[in-house]
């Protein structure tokens, strides 16, 4: 999926999602109190 600038998308409750971009953007990620962000912490919800 490629947004344009002003474009927003709604991942669908329950679709794998990972938000990339080719050059500097800004990015809001709006979820539901209680979501943990998992960042850079070490687990099986992180790669690598």
């Amino acid at each position: 999926m490629q947004l344009n600038e002003g474009e927003m998308l709604v991942v669908p409750k329950g679709v794998e999602h990972k938000p990339y971009a080719d050059s500097e953007c800004k990015v809001m990620l709006v979820e539901p109190r209680g979501v943990v962000n998992t960042g850079d912490a070490d687990s099986e919800l992180t790669p690598g």
